[in-house]
């Protein structure tokens, strides 16, 4: 039996801060350029979002423009197959963090889960933990499921074994497959990994409606390339008005 979605939020149930608080603006395509990334960290400090996510190569960019923003850094590992080996993946976490990343959306290997190999999953899932968790630098790992490709219960499976790994979050997609998130799959992960893991929607939350239903059904975290819409709407249906545009392109990817 299928349990049935709560109502959404509603604008006057959420601040601006709570909406800005839960959006990784994406800046993942490939194609992006230099000043696109630049144009879409601008972006991310005005809108003073959780985080912008970029491509490995351009942290360092990120972290540079972004220093003393309170927008934090984050980037993609393994990304977007998860079929890397682990020590690539442990390698690129670390390269990650001295450019200056302090949150990691990692990729699993979706073959080995589909394989019924889930301590193998769970071991990698631990190693980008424990190397994101060493040193000074305590990122966030956020574990990509890639839910497209999935079963319910190999959802349910990664769910759990990213939580028993230490994961700070299980994410539904990279934006890159056939399908994004859907409020079944959010449902499905959250009551599967406890209070202290939290839930990131990415792939097709690109509005404020959209934004307010994932809420709804306890998601923290979104990726977004909309993040101006979203953000803007709220302004727009509560008086705010709209924080003032970037000039430059801001396209991202999720």
């Amino acid at each position: 039996m299928t349990t049935a979605a709560p109502a959404p939020l509603t604008v006057d149930q959420v601040s601006y801060e709570q909406l800005a608080a839960m959006i990784d603006h994406s800046l993942l395509r490939p194609e992006l350029t230099v000043a696109e990334v630049q144009a879409g960290c601008e972006l991310a400090a005005r809108y003073r979002v959780a985080s912008v996510c970029v491509k490995p190569c351009d942290v360092a960019l990120a972290a540079r423009l972004l220093h003393g923003t309170g927008v934090a850094v984050g980037t993609v590992v393994g990304f977007p197959h998860g079929n890397s080996r682990t020590e690539t993946k442990v390698f690129e976490a670390r390269l990650a963090l001295a450019d200056g990343a302090s949150e990691l959306d990692m990729v699993i290997n979706i073959g080995h889960l589909r394989s019924g190999l889930i301590g193998e999953v769970r071991a990698e899932v631990a190693a980008i933990v424990s190397a994101a968790k060493t040193g000074e630098r305590q990122a966030l790992v956020k574990v990509i499921l890639e839910n497209a490709y999935l079963s319910d219960e190999e959802k349910r499976a990664a769910s759990v074994a990213s939580a028993e790994a230490g994961a700070d979050f299980v994410k539904t997609s990279t934006g890159f497959a056939p399908s994004g998130a859907t409020l079944p799959d959010l449902m499905l992960m959250r009551s599967a990994v406890p209070a202290s893991v939290q839930v990131k929607a990415a792939g097709g939350v690109r509005t404020l409606d959209g934004l307010l239903e994932v809420m709804g059904v306890g998601v923290t975290r979104i990726g977004a390339t909309a993040t101006a819409a979203i953000l803007d709407d709220y302004r727009a249906r509560t008086g705010g008005g709209a924080v003032a545009p970037v000039s430059a392109p801001q396209e991202g990817g999720y």
